[in-house]
């Protein structure tokens, strides 16, 4: 096995892709406010600011700027993924070693993650989480997608109306 070692640099701003086992599923858009619920109850007792954050149907991307002298996303996303699959009923599947352990097997075990080095890259991942849903087929236009930071920042004058949307015939040209 590899020697993997995550990049653990205090108050960092880090992005995520987190996914569920089930690829086919759309549990995470279906129990939306479990999910909302339990990043705020996350957030009270560990705090963190979202930058950005898309969910979609089985997976979800965001930004996280953790406090100062803080480290540990890993706690966070452990509390949040157990607190989330604590409160669904068991209808997965689950392997041998899960049931042995009482694990669930909603989650992928593990997720992506990747320190952000500097403004530019800041801005690539900020805009390829709200790109997501159009990326994937899921909406038109980034404003008819309900679960993303995307509205907020509109609001706050970070994209304008319309934002991304293609002229017609042009073909879309996102890097994954």
């Amino acid at each position: 096995m590899p020697n993997y070692r995550r990049a653990q640099v205090p108050d960092a701003t880090y992005f995520f892709t987190v996914n569920l086992r089930d690829r086919t599923s759309d549990l995470l858009t279906r129990e939306i406010e479990l999910l909302r619920e339990t990043v705020r109850a996350t957030r009270a007792r560990h705090p963190f600011h979202i930058d950005a954050w898309v969910v979609l149907p089985d997976h979800m991307h965001c930004l996280w700027t953790l406090p100062p002298g803080d480290a540990d996303f890993a706690l966070r996303w452990k509390v949040i993924k157990f607190a989330f699959a604590k409160r669904l009923p068991t209808t997965e599947t689950r392997t041998v070693n899960q049931q042995r352990r009482r694990e669930r097997g909603i989650w992928q075990r593990r997720y992506w993650e990747h320190l952000i080095r500097d403004e530019r890259d800041y801005q690539r991942h900020f805009d390829y989480i709200h790109v997501n849903p159009l990326k994937h087929g899921y909406v038109e236009r980034l404003e008819d997608w309900p679960y993303s930071s995307f509205h907020r920042a509109m609001a706050m004058g970070i994209y304008p109306l319309g934002w991304c949307v293609e002229p017609e015939g042009a073909e879309r040209g996102y890097g994954e």
